[in-house]
């Protein structure tokens, strides 16, 4: 009995694991090669090559600071600057009978408003008040009635919620950054 235990034992295990063993690169790389010693001198000058470079990017730079990059939205089509002069309107004149009358209806306009929302006022006060005024004579003549009366009846808007909809921040929770494709162009 004590045999079949460990040679299942030992079959599982020869089967269940297999990627124990592995190897990586670094177990199969060669010794790295020892550095070459430079000449002092060598390393000075590729230090000096390295600043004057980038002194000189420096300097491009800022001989072109000043001018702007380019905005494409912002840019007339040539075929539309040739056209400007066939496409250029002349304003209308406007004559101060024209913008007394447009005054005089803007402030028709205003009243015509200002009564539509008044009557719309009076009709909710006049729909509540009728509406406590049956609950109050309902109250009188049946407690029972008015309690069934007072009641959310669910059908009448259907709501359905479950659970809060945005779950709490994660402590210390570093956001991925995604992927992302730059078309912007390089002005240098």
């Amino acid at each position: 009995m004590l045999k079949i235990c460990t040679i299942s034992r030992l079959s599982f295990l020869a089967t269940s694991c297999t990627k124990s063993f592995h190897s990586t690169p670094v177990l199969c790389a060669e010794p790295l090669k020892k550095k070459k010693k430079l000449d002092p001198q060598i390393i000075k000058q590729r230090e000096e090559r390295k600043r004057k470079r980038l002194e000189k990017q420096i300097r491009r730079l800022e001989k072109n600071a000043r001018q702007l990059k380019p905005i494409e939205e912002l840019d007339v089509p040539i075929e539309l600057i040739d056209e400007q002069s066939k496409r250029k309107r002349n304003d209308p004149k406007i004559t101060p009978q024209l913008v007394e009358s447009r005054a005089l209806l803007e402030k028709q306009w205003a009243k015509y408003k200002m009564e539509q929302k008044l009557n719309d006022y009076q009709l909710f006060d006049r729909v509540i008040a009728a509406q406590t005024k049956a609950l109050d004579e309902l109250k009188l003549e049946s407690e029972e009635l008015y309690q069934k009366a007072i009641q959310v009846d669910p059908a009448l808007v259907p709501f359905l919620a479950n659970g809060p909809v945005a779950t709490p921040p994660i402590k210390d929770y570093e956001q991925p950054d995604g992927e992302y494709i730059d078309v912007s162009r390089k002005y240098e």
